[in-house]
């Protein structure tokens, strides 16, 4: 994702970490020169760093019944969403283990998960997956928040294991009153976590006619904004309370302007698209086409089972890439760009791109995160547009240097 492909190429792993990257001659040499033992394992198809989904939410994996429908906007699919999650006795500990078990069967290494109940807090580090597990908040009057809100965020937060990373998720600019919106960065940037939010997802959250300047004195809410005749959209709402910034990343950014993208480019915020979980909704397809054309810095995700077919985001990514031509995107380097953005964009989203534990490239240092693709192999130009239009449903999931799925894809 950050060098050229390599042909007969190999990574050489040692202790979780890349040692060397190259092609397999090379690489031989070098690890006999330094006197080291070598033990092989061979995929006879395509090798990426790990793939990483960018947002999801593991606990909902048993209400694959609500991702199975179709609906008419965000309003009629959470009414189906709250009718099942109300209900109650649901064990999303359970859920949550199936549903990381579900991303590393996909080559799935690392995840952006959303928790809203304690008992599927440490799912990713059960698993020993890589990436951040977000406290959910949502449903907080400035009055609450002023009440004790604050206080129970942060001991929720504190709650959340540090391994392998944790964050604060404000629900979304319509869940959650201003005073929230505007500590909740706060809180998280004086934990070290990272922010993640859903922006953009509604329809209602677009900017309208009337979007002329505001202050955030005397605005209670998102939705008081827009009652006072205010048509500034959500995604400038957020930023004007702090909560854009190189340390959040965005999902969805369906319903945003060119305005509303600039300004995630100028904040270094990422957004995850998710454009099978739209669908299902019944929402718009994200701009995808725009957000390639402008430069965006764009990861993948899948959301949960109650809104998507699968937690796969190699199926996400051949949606965006037929969504991306229909928005008359022509560029040769589709195929290139949606790859990186299942992978180094991810880890990008997450602030794990660089550092000692960087994700989501083959690059010495690195942690030893990758996923294979057997598949026949012509041209490079070939094998990306087989990956990105139909990626091959067999998969070999490598974390930090060990075979955790598709063992039998793989000889020794």
């Amino acid at each position: 994702m950050t060098a050229p492909p390599t042909t007969d190429g190999a990574v050489a792993v040692e202790a979780g970490r890349i040692l060397h990257v190259g092609t397999r001659d090379w690489v031989l040499q070098h690890l006999r020169a330094e006197g080291r033992e070598v033990a092989e394992r061979h995929v006879d198809g395509v090798l990426t760093p790990g793939l990483i989904n960018a947002h999801t939410h593991l606990q909902y994996s048993r209400m694959g019944r609500v991702g199975r429908g179709r609906y008419q906007g965000f309003d009629d699919w959470a009414t189906e969403f709250s009718a099942v999650y109300d209900v109650g006795g649901q064990d999303w500990g359970a859920a949550a283990a199936e549903g990381a078990a579900a991303l590393l069967a996909a080559g799935v290494t690392a995840a952006s998960d959303i928790v809203t109940d304690v008992a599927a807090v440490s799912a990713l580090a059960d698993a020993g997956l890589h990436g951040i597990a977000y406290w959910e908040v949502m449903n907080w009057s400035n009055a609450a928040w002023r009440r004790g809100g604050r206080e129970q965020v942060i001991a929720d937060l504190e709650r959340v294991p540090t391994t392998p990373g944790s964050g604060l998720s404000p629900h979304a600019p319509y869940s959650l009153d201003a005073e929230p919106l505007l500590d909740i960065p706060d809180i998280v940037r004086a934990h070290g976590g990272r922010l993640h939010i859903h922006l953009g997802e509604s329809h209602f959250e677009g900017a309208r006619a009337g979007a002329e300047d505001w202050t955030f004195a005397g605005v209670e809410s998102f939705r008081a904004l827009r009652e006072s005749g205010y048509g500034a959209s959500a995604t400038e709402f957020v930023d004007r309370l702090g909560v854009l910034g190189p340390d959040c990343h965005v999902a969805h950014g369906v319903y945003m302007t060119a305005e509303d993208r600039a300004l995630l480019r100028a904040r270094g915020t990422s957004v995850a698209l998710c454009p099978r979980s739209n669908e299902v909704i019944g929402l718009e397809a994200p701009p995808v086409a725009a957000y390639l054309a402008e430069g965006s810095p764009i990861a993948v995700g899948t959301d949960s089972l109650s809104s998507s077919p699968s937690l796969d985001p190699m199926a996400d990514v051949a949606a965006l890439a037929r969504i991306a031509r229909e928005q008359g995107y022509a560029g040769a380097d589709l195929h290139e760009r949606l790859l990186s953005a299942a992978t180094f964009g991810g880890a990008r989203a997450m602030g794990v791109d660089i550092g000692p534990d960087r994700l989501g490239h083959l690059a010495v240092g690195a942690i030893a995160d990758l996923t294979g693709f057997p598949m026949t192999v012509g041209t490079v130009a070939d094998a990306l547009a087989e990956l990105v239009e139909a990626a091959p449903a067999a998969r070999v999931t490598v974390i930090d240097g060990e075979v955790r799925s598709g063992e039998r894809e793989v000889v020794a």
